[in-house]
C-alpha cells in the first residue's frame, strides 16, 4: 500500500447552503474513519481547499465521490503525490474556517491575505495547511 496525498480546490455551488458545511464535515469524518483517510479542510464560504491522505485507492475513491458532490463546482486538483507518512494523522478531517488569524498565513503563501486557493500552487497550499494545522494543534 502506498500512501498518497491529494489537494484540491473548489468553489461552492449555487445549491450550497450554510448548513452544508456541517453535513460535509460529519459525512467526511464518518467516511474517512471507515476508510483510513486523514486530512484537513479549509473553507471561507466561497472556496474549499482540502487535503486528503491515505492509500492510493481510498484517496482516489474519495476524490471521485467529491467530484460528484453537488455542493462543489470548478474542482481542480492542485497536488497529487505519493508520501512516506501522513501529515494530518490526528484528523479524520480537520477543519479551519477563515478567521482573522488566517489572514497572515494566507498572505504568507499567496499574493493577498484573502483566501483564494485558485491563486496558490499545490506546494503553497500544502505548506499553508501544514502551518494552519500547527496553529490548530496549539489550540488543542
Amino acid at each position: 500500500m502506498f500512501l498518497t496525498r491529494l489537494i484540491y480546490a473548489s468553489r461552492i455551488s449555487d445549491a450550497f447552503e450554510s448548513k452544508d458545511i456541517d453535513h460535509i464535515l460529519e459525512s467526511a469524518r464518518k467516511h474517512n474513519k471507515a476508510n483510513n483517510i486523514t486530512g484537513m479542510l479549509c473553507f471561507n464560504r466561497k472556496f474549499f481547499l482540502q487535503c486528503i491522505e491515505g492509500s492510493r485507492d481510498d484517496v482516489n475513491n474519495t476524490y471521485r465521490r467529491i467530484l460528484h458532490d453537488y455542493r462543489h463546482t470548478d474542482i481542480i486538483m492542485l497536488d497529487y503525490k505519493e508520501i512516506v507518512c501522513r501529515e494530518f494523522s490526528s484528523w479524520t478531517m480537520g477543519y479551519m474556517p477563515e478567521t482573522s488569524l488566517t489572514d497572515s498565513v494566507n498572505l504568507k503563501y499567496s499574493g493577498t491575505p484573502n483566501f483564494d486557493p485558485y491563486e496558490m500552487s499545490g506546494e503553497s497550499s500544502h505548506l499553508m495547511m501544514m502551518e494552519l494545522n500547527a496553529l490548530m494543534s496549539v489550540d488543542k
